[in-house]
């Protein structure tokens, strides 16, 4: 019976890798291959049709071998320009298609124009001909390079679908993960499109999470547990990435070179990583610097309430922390150390670590606080001994006494 309490125990124990759907999982595969069959298929009627086609018409009197071969290559043609097309994103098929469309015209326009002139009808047709392949082309090529600049969103929807925009991938970082304010971002619905754990990320995080070092053996099962969390999330979509650069060692350089292959963004925390990204041209989105920004804005003047939990560096500072990490500097707050108190803002100081809150403790809380030892030493000393309360009573000799008895004053005829 103890050999498998054993058992489950160290079984729940070890770190375990989250399920999450692969980047490049065998049903995808599956269907990306079925679907390329159907493609082939489909060219292969066309290259036939083309043949046939061409063999029964039989273009400026060819023979029927020399038909085929026509048939055949303009059948080649047709799919070499459609497998380029394939490549080309909705905004520049639709850039390409509206300049087609505008050469077009223009050739038609140019055509009409002839039609009037004196020209001859050979030289016409040259010219009409001609500038139907210009115009088209021109207005082809323009078109598709200017098609990036296209807003697909003021279709209300229509080719939500378009990767990049609002869809691009993200790249997940080990940094990021550990951190684990990723799934709240999340969860509030801050982030959209897919989110890529690249597969060398997840190893770097199960050996962090079975590293000998308690601390990060800790760091990496957060981890985990973080990916799992942001599985369960249906408003998300985590992907793992198999891709993978034998060549390269570094993990931030494979980072990098992922990203560049999928056109993605990068979430880190890392600086570094931040700065080389930056240089290279891709954008990264820190964390760190999401939550700087959205830290309350405090002005000098304004009161607040701390609590001094050490010391500071120069000569009777303490310091405090906020609820969100800022480091608060209060000048006068050594000897208030363990104690909440209302502090004056002074100044505010924005460094590459975040920022850093200056102040001086208020004057209330000043008086508060140097009365309070002298009420604690006099408590500490005790009631004063009889004599000595006695000879403190007592007026030194040449003052007044304003508390001495009145003298009796003899009846008159008195003696």
């Amino acid at each position: 019976m103890g050999r498998p309490s054993n058992a489950i125990a160290a079984t729940t124990a070890a770190p375990t890798v989250p399920a999450l759907k692969k980047f490049d999982a065998k049903m995808a595969e599956r269907a990306a291959s079925q679907g390329r069959l159907g493609v082939w298929l489909v060219r292969g009627i066309l290259l036939v049709a083309f043949v046939l086609v061409c063999v029964h018409f039989q273009p400026m009197e060819l023979s029927e071998e020399l038909s085929a071969l026509l048939g055949a290559g303009l059948a080649l043609v047709a799919i070499l320009f459609q497998m380029q097309l394939e490549h080309a994103s909705l905004r520049r098929l639709i850039g390409g298609t509206v300049g087609a469309l505008a050469g077009l015209l223009g050739a038609l326009l140019v055509s009409l124009v002839l039609v009037h002139t004196t020209m001859a009808i050979p030289l016409r047709s040259f010219t009409s001909v001609a500038a139907l392949l210009v115009l088209s082309y021109l207005g082809l090529a323009i078109g598709a390079a200017k098609g990036d600049m296209l807003n697909l969103d003021a279709f209300g929807g229509v080719f939500s679908g378009e990767p990049g925009g609002s869809q691009q991938c993200k790249v997940l970082d080990t940094s990021v993960i550990i951190d684990g304010r990723i799934a709240d971002v999340c969860t509030a619905q801050f982030l959209e499109g897919t989110l890529l754990v690249p597969q060398f990320v997840l190893r770097e995080l199960q050996m962090v999470a079975d590293s000998a070092d308690p601390l990060k053996r800790q760091r990496g099962r957060r981890g985990l547990e973080i990916l799992q969390r942001m599985q369960k999330n249906d408003a998300l979509r985590v992907e793992i990435a198999e891709d993978d650069f034998p060549q390269i060692p570094d993990v931030d350089m494979k980072l990098i070179e992922l990203a560049k292959r999928y056109g993605a963004k990068i979430l880190t925390n890392d600086y570094n990583l931040n700065k080389v990204a930056t240089l290279q041209g891709i954008e990264v989105l820190n964390i760190n610097q999401l939550a700087n920004a959205l830290k309350p804005v405090v002005l000098p003047g304004e009161l607040m309430k701390v609590f001094i939990l050490r010391e500071g560096k120069e000569f009777g500072q303490g310091v405090a922390y906020l609820d969100d990490g800022t480091m608060v500097v209060v000048d006068g707050g050594r000897r208030l150390i363990n104690k909440a108190v209302d502090i004056v803002v002074t100044s505010v100081h924005q460094t590459t670590a975040g920022k850093m809150i200056f102040g001086k403790v208020e004057d209330r809380t000043a008086q508060a606080a140097s009365s309070a030892p002298a009420a604690e030493r006099n408590a500490s000393e005790g009631p004063a001994p009889r004599g000595q309360q006695a000879a403190e009573s007592r007026a030194p000799e040449g003052a007044a006494n304003e508390h001495a008895p009145r003298p009796v004053i003899p009846e008159s005829g008195r003696p």
